[in-house]
């Protein structure tokens, strides 16, 4: 077997609410193997903070706004790629919202809207711009971060979970059909990790012990721990692995 099977070296890769948790730990493990990282988020001061830091440990790295509950904001992002760098090789959708917590009878349009808007409509289109490249180029991996919330829906997490069903769901649909593109197509499912993003969950005395009690390492997960199933499903190492979802939850989805 190859040395290099995880050498990114030459490839472009694009990550989504990459200005901090799990994606800016993802961002900085695809530069540490050499990818040039274009750091996305809605907020182009946090990317380029990350950018700046990946640069100056030797890494390539970009930052470039998107939100992507917006459509235009897709397009500009893709357009930009497109004259830019004429290629992209990775995508990385990882930016997500869970503006509501509560019973799932009390969901109001708004948050049922702004959900579904950033945690399906987004990841979808930006799959496809990124799978229009891709195809065109004949190669590209996609990884969406999805959750065990996908498989077992978070107590009063009820409409993050569903879409974060939906992109398990999807993950399936752009694999089968990409395939015979050279687009391989794969999900990660975090557990419970040490993010701002679940800061509500985590660092909630009693959320977090009912939480640990179904995960069998005991522990929430540190961002960086992430970041190495990520590493391995759009290297070399896994050209043979597409339309999985992959847990990486301490063992919760099997406790």
């Amino acid at each position: 077997m190859e040395n290099n099977l995880f050498d990114l070296t030459g490839q472009i890769a694009l990550v989504t609410g990459a200005s901090r948790g799990i994606g800016e730990s993802i961002a900085r493990t695809l530069a540490a193997y050499g990818a040039h990282v274009i750091v996305s988020s809605r907020k182009l001061d946090g990317c380029e903070a990350v950018a700046q830091s990946i640069r100056e440990a030797g890494g390539k790295a970009e930052a470039m706004a998107c939100h992507i509950g917006e459509m235009e904001q897709i397009a500009a992002l893709f357009s930009h790629i497109r004259e830019t760098h004429g290629r992209l090789d990775i995508l990385i959708n990882n930016a997500a919202t869970n503006p509501y917590f509560g019973h799932v009878l009390d969901t109001d349009l708004g948050v049922f809207q702004k959900t579904v808007d950033v945690n399906i409509r987004g990841y979808f289109f930006m799959s496809v711009e990124a799978g229009k490249i891709m195809r065109e180029q004949k190669s590209g991996k996609i990884v969406n971060v999805a959750s065990v919330n996908g498989v077992i829906p978070g107590a009063l997490q009820g409409i993050y979970s569903i879409t974060k069903a939906s992109v398990i769901s999807m993950t399936k649909t752009f694999a089968k059909e990409c395939a015979p593109l050279g687009i391989r197509v794969n999900a990660l499912l975090p557990g419970g990790t040490d993010t701002k993003f679940a800061s509500a969950l985590t660092q909630n005395d009693a959320i977090r012990k009912k939480l640990l009690e179904h995960v069998p390492l005991n522990r929430i997960a540190e961002p960086s721990e992430m970041a190495g199933a990520v590493l391995y499903l759009v290297s070399d190492a896994a050209s043979y692995t597409t339309g999985i979802s992959m847990p990486v939850d301490g063992g919760y989805l099997i406790s």
